[in-house]
């Protein structure tokens, strides 16, 4: 359970790491899309840390999982933004 939670941390430091790459990436070109995916990984963070601190067995039963699906869909959305706006420019 050591070795778990263990990993569990570097994971979630992973997800925090990419979102404040990404943070930094927004704040020097003001690009919607880095700001989206800086939140969605900063929720990818968040659901891990909850889930690990929560010791919830199946992640899959849980109303965690409801925060990887609100940060893949923010990808999702924001992706479809930018590409939108960028055919009709």
């Amino acid at each position: 359970m050591i070795l778990y939670d263990f990993l569990s941390g570097a994971v979630t430091f992973g997800y925090f790491l990419a979102g404040l790459f990404f943070l930094r990436f927004w704040r020097r070109t003001g690009d919607a899309l880095f700001l989206s995916f800086a939140l969605a990984f900063a929720l990818l963070g968040a659901g891990q840390a909850l889930l690990t601190l929560a010791e919830m067995p199946v992640e899959e039963r849980s109303w965690i999982y409801l925060f990887r699906l609100a940060a893949f869909l923010l990808i999702i959305v924001a992706i479809l933004r930018k590409n939108r706006r960028g055919t009709g420019a």
